[in-house]
């Protein structure tokens, strides 16, 4: 706070000449803390990045409901055929997505896992774990495979933050997945911990 207060002061003298000894001269900011106060400023303007939803698109649900009735689950709905097998019998896929890497498994409607692969299995390493480009391209090795078995209609589960979210649900669909349902089960809690102290600019 001292050091904005004291550059406050010099950009309101900078314009003044100050008079010592018969001589006068002028007083102003050096470039470097101009830079350093215009980078600060920038920095706090700047919108805080939401993790996780980049790519997720708005969508008006009233307007859904009006078209199609059938989008959303009901009684009916663990016994409707999609490809000729009930919707309780499809296997899952479960993508579990951190900031730091994206785990996707493909089950059966047990819970028995057949496939698991992720990011780091897959040859990337350190922070390109964390990307989206990772996560779309470990849907697609583990969709090829889970094709190759006969896995040709799954459902979806997305659990977790981060930039993998929505591209490994891409990375399904391009690989030649037919998706069914897609289900968030990211633990929310209603008590969380306290939130760290704000990062110093």
């Amino acid at each position: 706070m001292s050091l904005l207060r004291s550059l406050n002061l010099l950009s309101t003298l900078a314009h003044q000449t100050t008079v010592r000894g018969g001589s006068i001269r002028a007083v102003h900011r050096t470039a470097a803390l101009c830079k350093v106060e215009d980078r600060k400023a920038m920095l706090a303007s700047l919108p805080t990045m939401d993790e996780g939803t980049i790519g997720e698109r708005s969508i008006d649900i009233d307007s859904m409901i009006d078209k199609k009735s059938s989008i959303f689950p009901d009684a009916s709905t663990p016994t409707m055929l999609f490809n000729g097998v009930p919707f309780n019998e499809l296997p899952i896929c479960h993508i579990r997505v951190s900031p730091n890497n994206t785990i996707i498994s493909i089950t059966d409607a047990k819970g028995t896992p057949q496939f698991i692969r992720s990011c780091g299995i897959e040859g990337f390493k350190n922070t390109r774990k964390g990307t989206n480009i990772a996560a779309q391209a470990t849907a697609i090795s583990i969709c090829t495979r889970a094709i190759e078995r006969g896995y040709k209609t799954v459902r979806v589960t997305v659990r977790g933050l981060g930039p993998g979210r929505m591209s490994a649900i891409k990375g399904l669909e391009m690989a030649g997945m037919n998706i069914v349902s897609i289900t968030d089960t990211t633990p929310v809690s209603w008590n969380p911990p306290r939130p760290r102290k704000q990062r110093k600019l």
